[in-house]
């Protein structure tokens, strides 16, 4: 999961620089990313093994899902980066742990245990400094960024528990390359309202092949795979792990500056997350 982490942090950077070195939209970047990540998985694995391909019946509803919410939330996560920074959106999907928990309650019968709930609270809290939300009603955001960055941690959290269900059955390879597919079918429907890259540099072949391959398949991989062996709550609590990656990332590659409520911020979420890291008993392996 950590790894996983490690490889989404990167997320924002190649998403930045794809968007600002070329005319292609966030939205047009989600299908490409998704659809070019589903091309290379379904290449890879029909060459290997087709059985691969055949998944249960019983499974698809969840799989649908996942690929739903997750290409919706490429859209908002893109246009989150583009409005309010890598820095800001990856700390607001700090909300992401408490949608999780809550809802993998009720739907998988996970037990909403104190120490959970102090992780929550800290990460939640950071996540409202980081946002800007202070006690004298303040913000560093618009309400338009705001709303934006606030839909990825909710669509965050959607795609994690369809995963959850889904890993029940497949193996991760399998899972990644059918939600990458319905996404990027999702996402082809608004393909004709949106710009379309008309020249490609260099630099933004190269920022898309480290989405593609760093981001998207190796990261998603990683983190299906931990979907398998831990409850949804706790994989959405170290997921926050991402936030440390991308500070560094952010700071001497982009040089973007949080300011001292949103370094507390940061710092609550990191809190939250070790607190569950260094609690996490065998008995959460569900196999």
């Amino acid at each position: 999961m950590i790894i996983a982490t490690a490889c989404w942090g990167m997320t924002g950077i190649f998403v930045t620089l794809i968007i600002e070195n070329s005319s292609m939209s966030p939205i047009a970047l989600a299908f490409w990313r998704n659809f070019t990540a589903f091309l290379v998985l379904f290449v890879c694995i029909g060459a290997r093994n087709r059985s691969k391909f055949k998944i249960k019946i019983k499974s698809l509803p969840w799989l649908v899902g996942m690929g739903m919410s997750l290409g919706i939330f490429h859209i908002f996560y893109n246009t989150s980066v583009i409005m309010n920074g890598v820095a800001v959106t990856t700390v607001l999907q700090a909300a992401m742990p408490a949608f999780v928990t809550v809802f993998a309650c009720y739907l998988w019968k996970e037990k909403i245990t104190s120490r959970k709930v102090l992780a929550i609270i800290l990460t939640f809290s950071g996540t409202l400094l980081v946002a800007g939300l202070t006690i004298s009603g303040g913000s560093n955001l618009n309400i338009q960024g705001l709303f934006v960055g606030l839909c990825v941690p909710v669509l965050y959290a959607s795609w994690s528990l369809f995963g959850k269900k889904a890993r029940a059955d497949h193996d991760p390879l399998v899972i990644i390359l059918y939600i990458f597919g319905i996404a990027a079918l999702v996402l082809l429907l608004f393909q004709p309202f949106v710009g379309q890259p008309t020249s490609i540099p260099s630099i933004v072949w190269a920022a898309f092949f480290g989405l593609i391959a760093i981001s998207t398949i190796i990261g998603f991989l990683f983190y299906t795979y931990a979907l398998g062996h831990l409850q949804a709550s706790v994989v959405s609590i170290l997921a926050m792990t991402e936030i440390a990656f991308v500070s560094v990332y952010s700071y001497f590659l982009l040089d973007e500056r949080l300011t001292g409520a949103q370094q507390l911020g940061s710092l609550l979420v990191i809190i939250g997350v070790l607190l569950i890291f260094l609690s996490i008993p065998k008995s959460t392996k569900t196999g």
